[in-house]
């Protein structure tokens, strides 16, 4: 009896660090759908949606791929939403543009409109330690098979501090073979259009800038960042936006709506030319928190 527990103890002494460490800092691993999951100590931070989704019941012209949904606050909340009933094309966060020019024609990836496909390419780098994850993503801009922009991503995570957790996102957009225009919806002059961010069913809902809060639908008013925060499922939490200073344009403008959207506008109304061998290089930082702003 005494050599079996012996035995078993040298077992458990041996297989438990194996699982402490297997939780311990973040991991990235394949999940059901075409998702690509990050997990920190064992919890689930993020997915990257590289496959096509279409959630039962949505049309199909609503399928998509290429964004992050869902994002949980080091708490456990998510105050996302995906194919929200009123704007099925609303996805997580998320960067698309309504106005594409190429070759004389327009084009729409917001609204998903036929004529232009965004395609996942490959995975080109992914990274995982105690500290932190990063992953890089090819994707392509396609005119029926001809590929017009190439699209890089890369999307790091430092570890979570407290009640907040970072996401910083770079997307590299590079023209193939000729220019192509990209510019925000010219609809109303709203300029929307760049990356975008979805909220989910909350109550308590507050919009907030630099400048203070925002009471109602605002369009182009430039600001360094912006936040929504509320109740989501009875727990305080939110999510903040924050343009790197070196974007063209800097600051954006934003287009904002207390029913639960919040987009940094780039380009504006004004058309922002893609040059082959010119790349353009976005940065923004997502914070996603628990309680209050910090």
């Amino acid at each position: 009896m005494k050599r079996a527990l012996a035995g078993i103890a040298l077992v458990l002494c041996l297989v438990l660090p194996l699982a402490l460490r297997a939780a311990d800092g973040f991991a990235w691993k394949e999940a059901p759908g075409g998702k690509l999951r990050l997990s920190e100590n064992g919890r689930h931070v993020l997915d990257y949606n590289y496959g096509m989704q279409l959630k039962p019941g949505v049309p199909e012209d609503r399928r998509r791929e290429g964004y992050i949904y869902p994002l949980f606050s080091p708490a456990g909340v998510n105050p996302l939403d995906d194919f929200p009933k009123d704007h099925y094309h609303h996805r997580g966060v998320f960067w698309a543009w309504m106005s594409i020019g190429f070759e004389g024609k327009t084009y729409d990836l917001w609204t998903l409109k036929p004529g232009i496909e965004h395609r996942f390419h490959k995975f080109l780098k992914r990274s995982a330690s105690a500290s932190a994850a990063s992953l890089r993503v090819e994707n392509g801009w396609y005119v029926g098979n001809r590929l017009i922009v190439r699209e890089t991503v890369d999307i790091a995570a430092p570890r979570s501090g407290g009640n907040e957790r970072n996401v910083d996102l770079a997307v590299r957009l590079e023209a193939v073979s000729k220019e192509v225009a990209i510019a925000g919806s010219p609809d109303d002059a709203k300029g929307y259009g760049g990356l975008c961010v979805r909220f989910g069913p909350r109550t308590e809902t507050r919009i907030l800038t630099p400048e203070g809060l925002v009471m109602e639908n605002e369009n182009e008013v430039p600001h360094a960042w912006a936040a929504m925060e509320a109740l989501f499922d009875g727990k305080r939490a939110g999510l903040r936006v924050t343009s790197g200073s070196a974007n063209p344009r800097h600051p954006p403008g934003w287009c904002l709506r207390p029913y639960g959207f919040v987009g940094a506008n780039f380009p504006g109304l004004q058309p922002y030319i893609l040059t082959p061998g010119q790349p353009l290089l976005l940065r923004y930082r997502v914070t996603v928190y628990d309680g209050i702003l910090p």
